[in-house]
């Protein structure tokens, strides 16, 4: 994946190792997940104001409301999913295509939408030069994307008020859901495993703030 038609120097790579420790000291156990993070240039993702921010363990704002996650939440959501290579992954939320890049150098198949317009359409340019293949969206990502149905892995990168039962719906049975649900605030991590149409499994981990997730079965508008 040619990664190179952005300046990566000495000094971003260095960054990057002091904060795959950071992630390592956090409890980031899964090596392929922080050697994508150690990879990808994170930088890359950033405007040039804030450019010198990239390695901090911090979310920060790329526009039209939305944020790039903190690392340590790509890094936790990431491991939570126990990507396989070849996973087909539903991304709701595509963002800044952060931590969509980071599924794509793990392996999978992404599948992401993104709810604004203006940020799809600048993070599908910005893709497209990295050089970064996936299948993007532009819509209402609470109801998942039935036509490629049904997908390995579901990650949701907002907030969201309840498990949107399309989602559940387009999971594979043995298939890992990650989402945050809670208020507007705060959130909990939710691991879903579809173990039957009927049954589910539910891991829940506290402390965590996302931006809203929009849509019909989202906060709204």
């Amino acid at each position: 994946m040619p990664l190179l038609k952005l300046e990566d120097t000495y000094l971003h790579k260095g960054k990057r190792r002091a904060l795959v420790t950071l992630l390592r000291e956090k409890g980031i156990k899964s090596e392929r997940v922080l050697q994508a993070i150690n990879t990808l240039p994170r930088h890359y993702f950033f405007d040039s104001a804030l450019i010198s921010h990239a390695y901090e363990d911090k979310a920060f704002p790329i526009g039209e409301g939305q944020t790039i996650s903190q690392p340590y939440t790509v890094a936790f959501q990431t491991e939570l999913l126990e990507l396989k290579e070849g996973d087909r992954v539903l991304e709701i939320g595509t963002g800044s295509g952060y931590q969509g890049s980071i599924l794509h150098l793990l392996g999978a198949e992404v599948f992401t939408i993104e709810y604004q317009k203006k940020l799809f359409e600048g993070t599908k340019r910005f893709l497209t030069r990295l050089g970064i293949e996936m299948h993007l969206f532009y819509g209402d990502g609470t109801g998942g994307l039935p036509a490629y149905a049904p997908f390995d892995k579901i990650i949701v990168t907002a907030g969201a008020p309840v498990v949107p039962e399309a989602l559940i719906q387009q999971l594979k049975i043995g298939g890992i859901l990650v989402i945050p649900v809670g208020d507007k605030r705060k959130q909990a991590m939710l691991k879903i495993t579809k173990k039957s149409n009927t049954k589910v499994d539910q891991e829940e981990y506290e402390g965590f703030a996302f931006v809203p997730l929009l849509g019909k079965d989202g906060w709204g508008k």
